[in-house]
């Protein structure tokens, strides 16, 4: 019994110095675990940087202004005086027609003008000489009224009715001279409109351009009868077609998705590669509508052509930065998860623990991200792969390189005129 006892209190007093012993070998196990053991991940630096956003397109120049030219009078074409290519100044005659009834015309007009000139004179002499009746015949009934005041019986009742009717008639007959002056007055009017009307026909037998500009196509040629261009039941060939080049438009179709970054005044750079030659311009207009069927809004730009170096038709490579930041935070796109509804990022603290954080994201290109707030510069996020790890777990950071700007660019088709393909390269 005694050595029963004994044994049972050596295990007694040895089971605690043993199981210390498994506790240290087990601190000292956990202590020394290799740091392979730790899950790796990719991580990238929070930076300062830029981030832009830009179109190229292809435009087409064309002219700012084109007019075809039609007469306003039928006739036959007496002579041209320009053709293809040619230069014309606001005002300068393009083409003479000949109609010979309105000569005819016109010389009746002026002599109907003359006539009711010569009518006007003779009844002006007309008014004269009844107001000159009329005073004679007021001073002769006057006197004859006087003397049969101051010496009554001495005129003869009838006399003196007979000159009082004359004056009254007289004076009737000033009257009809005045209405008969203002007839021919308002006569002589309707002569000079006509006369103006019928001058005003013949010279637009002058054909005068109505802009400066150049000569694009010509329609017709010296015999050609050419019809007037006021009827518009009538589809009349006009003589000429002019074009206005020395101002271009640069029209290009901006996508639908773009159309909200497109304002009046935008700078845009311009490439004609058929002339080797690049410009800056400035969007001036633009519909404010999308065509139905092309899902595009037509967009101009006006470009000065004083030496006609570009030709009308001609193509250009457009770049317009629609929308830019900068000295923002930028971090990697694939940094960027959601949770809810709201974006969010892994971010390791200095002893390389997984904290959630999430962030207020502004303008995003193809390989990195505004960071608006959320993240401080040199902040380490995960780069890829988060649904691996877990919230407050520690990784071993494997750090990428990263650029901190980036110019994100959208092509909506633009022209390669160094291409072999037939149809103009474009892609």
């Amino acid at each position: 019994m005694r050595k029963r006892y004994l044994g049972v209190a050596v295990f007694g007093l040895c089971l605690p110095a043993t199981l210390a012993l498994m506790s240290c070998n087990s601190k000292a196990k956990s202590q020394t675990t290799p740091v392979s053991d730790i899950p790796s991940a990719m991580v990238a630096e929070v930076k300062r940087g830029n981030i832009a956003h830009t179109l190229s397109l292809a435009g087409q120049f064309q002219p700012y202004q084109v007019v075809d030219v039609h007469p306003k009078v039928s006739g036959f074409m007496l002579k041209i005086n320009v053709d293809i290519g040619d230069k014309v100044r606001k005002g300068d005659t393009l083409a003479v027609l000949e109609v010979p009834e309105l000569q005819a015309q016109l010389r009746a007009s002026k002599a109907d003008l003359e006539q009711a000139k010569s009518d006007i004179l003779r009844a002006q002499h007309e008014v004269k000489r009844a107001e000159a009746i009329h005073a004679a015949n007021r001073l002769d009934y006057q006197r004859l009224l006087d003397t049969s005041k101051a010496q009554p019986g001495l005129v003869a009742q009838q006399e003196l009715d007979d000159a009082q009717s004359k004056d009254l008639s007289s004076a009737s007959q000033v009257d009809a001279a005045k209405a008969a002056a203002d007839a021919a007055q308002q006569h002589a009017e309707a002569a000079r409109a006509n006369n103006e009307r019928v001058q005003a026909i013949q010279n637009y037998t002058n054909v005068i351009a109505p802009i400066d500009g150049v000569v694009v196509w010509r329609y017709a040629d010296t015999g050609a009868l050419i019809q007037s261009g006021t009827d518009s039941n009538q589809q009349a060939l006009p003589i000429v077609r002019l074009a206005q080049i020395t101002l271009l438009r640069l029209r290009m179709p901006i996508p639908e998705d773009d159309v909200q970054y497109v304002h009046e005044g935008d700078p845009m750079q311009i490439r004609i590669d058929s002339l080797n030659r690049s410009i800056t311009g400035k969007i001036v207009r633009f519909t404010r509508s999308v065509n139905f069927e092309t899902r595009t809004m037509e967009t101009e730009v006006d470009v000065q052509n004083r030496d006609l170096s570009i030709a009308p038709g001609m193509y250009a490579n457009t770049k317009l930065q629609m929308a830019s930041v900068n000295n923002i935070l930028t971090i990697p796109v694939e940094s960027l998860v959601i949770r809810g509804d709201q974006q969010a990022v892994y971010v390791l603290d200095s002893n390389n623990y997984i904290h959630f954080r999430n962030v207020i994201v502004g303008l995003r290109g193809t390989k990195l991200a505004e960071i608006k707030s959320g993240l401080n510069q040199n902040d380490r996020v995960i780069v890829g792969g988060q649904q691996k790890y877990i919230n407050g777990e520690q990784v071993s950071p494997i750090l990428m390189p990263t650029d901190s700007s980036e110019e994100m660019r959208e092509s909506g088709g633009v022209i390669d005129m160094k291409s072999d393909d037939s149809n103009g390269g474009a892609k």
